[in-house]
């Protein structure tokens, strides 16, 4: 039994490691990124293997709107449409500026119930790109009920502060005309 135990131990320690991997070749590849485009690819190209979820969305800040400009999901959810930011979690999340952690989507009174009924999302995060002044967020979707993990909240930060930066890189850049 402890053997086994062992085993199971060692297997968990070895799927983080290369969630781990995944976020830091993410990370490598948004401190290159010089464009909201390029941010959104490195975003879908990695958050959803770096966190393991069932999908991943980018939601971008439009003045009082919530723009969901990309994701990568097991099934379509919100790409293209928008949202008044006061009714959607990536909202909240914008205008909080704190991470919106959410194990059961109908037990949860920031999320707009008849959105998420016809979808598979029943867990999810939704992590604010910008610590100052949000401009943009990104999410983490699962099919099953369930709080996300302490590493799953934490790489999804991870790669939502490299986002960030990226961005914030991109506009220092502009702005001194490279």
């Amino acid at each position: 039994m402890d053997r086994k135990l062992a085993s199971e131990r060692d297997s968990e320690q070895k799927a983080l490691a290369a969630r781990w991997s995944i976020a830091a070749e993410a990370i490598e590849a948004l401190a290159g990124a010089r464009s909201l485009e390029a941010v959104v690819s490195v975003l879908r190209a990695f958050a959803r293997r770096a966190v393991g979820a069932d999908g991943i969305t980018v939601v971008l800040r439009e003045e009082d709107q919530c723009h969901y400009i990309a994701e990568d999901a097991m099934e379509p959810l919100w790409t293209g449409q928008r949202f008044p930011i006061g009714t959607c979690v990536s909202g909240w999340a914008m205008e909080h500026h704190e991470t919106a952690v959410i194990g059961d989507i109908f037990d949860d009174e920031r999320v707009p119930i008849e959105a998420y009924r016809n979808t598979f999302v029943r867990s999810m995060l939704m992590v604010p790109i910008g610590q100052i002044d949000p401009i943009a967020a990104v999410g983490a979707y699962w099919s099953e009920l369930g709080q996300p993990t302490d590493n799953e909240i934490t790489l999804l930060e991870a790669l939502a502060r490299a986002a960030s930066v990226a961005l914030e890189n991109e506009r220092l850049s502009r702005r001194a005309g490279y």
